[in-house]
């Protein structure tokens, strides 16, 4: 699918005519079957990745769609080797293919160095739950209610995650859950101690619509649960309200509040294996959303160099990193992110 210039649009533009909400139901309309290319690379920006920065650039020849990491939308400071980056590659593409399912095709991924590369052929048309959750899906930073999830339910997030060559440790004993606590409280300390990190972090922040429709990316306020200001008002307060013991309890409570957590660790630390985490990643978060359960990320232990093998050791790892940690529970609903237009992510 070619894309002449004058398809292609800056952000603030494409959204200037429509609010926060029509925007993102726009980009979370039901899924068409035609233009085929265009509605695939739609469902697959819908994916989770990392402070939102979709760092993806789609490309398309005949039934073949690549997906290559866009490296200027890297995050160096929370993720020097990007394994996040390429974990979100892996979401990306889990969505594509059970997009492409429900439209009646059957798609193939292989790694190709960078990119991942997804062949489609004719097959018949396969609707599945994960599918229809993918333009629900969002992650829930919010309090959960605390109810433990049934046997059952378990096991179907567990069988989600079912990935060759990763590892999924789902925990939902109290202690094991307060074992985690106690790291992603460490991680966050050190983190917000971090000017490199803070500075990061604070650029990938939208304070309120305005910010967000501008860019069409980064982290919403108020996806957070947080309130919709004017920057300049949102700015110098932050420093006041968005501070190391708040967020510490913030945390403990969040996790406390939830059912259970899952960590996700490849076999190797490399690109084809961070992929693999991204696609068990994103089943996960669909399978959760198919249960009417939420989820949100919790990756403190994972991020900070001293913690994360650490961190592997106490979950009995041995040699392998964790490179995903996830929790989950029943939760409210919050307003949701919002996605690049398709135009914007395709190089033709």
């Amino acid at each position: 699918m070619g894309l002449s210039a004058a398809a292609i649009t800056s952000p603030s533009a494409a959204a200037a005519a429509n609010t926060y909400d029509e925007t993102v139901k726009s980009s979370r309309a039901p899924l068409q079957a035609v233009p085929r290319d265009r509605e695939l690379v739609r469902f697959a920006t819908l994916a989770a990745n990392s402070h939102n920065t979709q760092p993806w650039i789609f490309s398309v020849r005949s039934n073949v769609i690549a997906i290559a990491p866009d490296f200027k939308r890297r995050c160096p400071a929370v993720d020097p080797d990007d394994h996040h980056l390429f974990v979100s590659l892996g979401c990306a593409a889990e969505n594509l293919i059970l997009a492409a399912s429900t439209l009646g095709w059957h798609a193939d991924a292989a790694v190709d160095g960078n990119r991942i590369v997804i062949t489609l052929e004719e097959a018949p048309q396969s609707t599945s739950a994960l599918a229809a959750a993918i333009p629900i899906r969002q992650c829930t930073r919010a309090a959960f209610d605390g109810r433990p999830a049934a046997p059952e339910t378990l096991r179907r997030l567990e069988e989600a995650c079912r990935e060759s060559n990763v590892a999924a440790i789902l925990m939902t004993e109290r202690t094991a859950i307060a074992g985690v606590t106690d790291y992603v409280l460490e991680g966050n300390s050190a983190q917000m101690r971090d000017k490199a990190f803070m500075r990061e972090l604070v650029s990938w922040i939208r304070f309120n619509e305005a910010e967000a429709l501008a860019t069409m990316d980064g982290l919403f306020s108020p996806a957070s649960g947080n309130p919709s200001l004017p920057s300049w008002v949102a700015r110098p307060l932050l420093k006041l309200f968005f501070t190391e013991s708040g967020e510490n309890k913030k945390y403990r409570e969040e996790l406390d509040s939830s059912a259970g957590v899952v960590v996700l660790a490849a076999d190797r630390s490399d690109k084809s294996h961070w992929i693999a985490v991204g696609r068990a990643c994103q089943r996960f978060g669909l399978q959760a959303t198919a249960l009417g359960l939420k989820y949100s990320f919790i990756n403190q232990p994972v991020e900070v160099a001293a913690l994360r093998q650490q961190f592997g050791a106490s979950l009995g790892l041995g040699e392998r990193h964790p490179d995903i940690v996830m929790r989950f529970g029943t939760g409210p609903d919050l307003p949701k992110s919002l996605r690049r237009p398709p135009e914007l992510v395709i190089q033709s």
